[in-house]
């Protein structure tokens, strides 16, 4: 039988509940671009009528993803990984390019949002292919995140990096390949 202490307990449950806010804040991240691309795609939509529900229909899901799960999650991800830091101890080297690519994860969620602002204004700045690309961004993120806090070493950092490189590049080649199919 495993006995821990109180404050190890707590530790425990902070963590935890960190990775469950994390979890549910990347399926924010995840699902919102591919809204982004629905609703631009839904301007091509030769119906006035039809379009005008469905970039609304779209735009109320962005609303209730956002600000429903997505910020929410956000905030309870930074404030229990910051209570988990807290009582980690010492900074590993190894936490510290995490928390590099946290912070630019952080950069990328800002992003996000003013993506977000500019489609409820009924803006549509970018096309679907570029907003393809976009969509991939959080997955770059999250890979990386998990391969420094799984491989805890610098070493297996540069293969995390090359591993990355690859990793986008494939994805790039993806969307072409898509874009090609599509025949757009």
């Amino acid at each position: 039988i495993l006995v821990c202490s109180t404050d190890a307990m707590a530790f425990l449950y902070f963590k935890a509940l960190h990775i469950v806010f994390i979890v549910t804040w990347f399926a924010g991240l995840f699902y919102m671009p591919r809204l982004f691309i629905y609703v631009t795609e839904a301007a091509g939509v030769p119906e006035l009528g039809a379009r005008e529900v469905l970039q609304g229909q779209l735009r109320l899901m962005q609303r209730r993803l956002w600000y429903g799960i997505t910020w929410p999650s956000a905030v309870l991800t930074l404030i229990l990984g910051l209570s988990t830091w807290y009582n980690y101890g010492a900074t590993p080297t190894w936490l510290i390019y995490k928390l590099v690519f946290v912070a630019l994860l952080y950069g990328y969620h800002l992003t996000c949002h003013a993506i977000f602002r500019q489609q409820q204004r009924g803006e549509l700045r970018y096309t679907s292919t570029q907003l393809r690309i976009y969509n991939e961004v959080a997955t770059l993120f999250l890979v990386g995140i998990v391969a420094l806090v799984v491989l805890k070493d610098l070493a297996g950092l540069g293969w995390v990096l090359v591993g990355l490189a690859v990793f986008a590049g494939v994805l790039m080649a993806a969307i072409r390949i898509y874009k090609r199919a599509r025949g757009a």
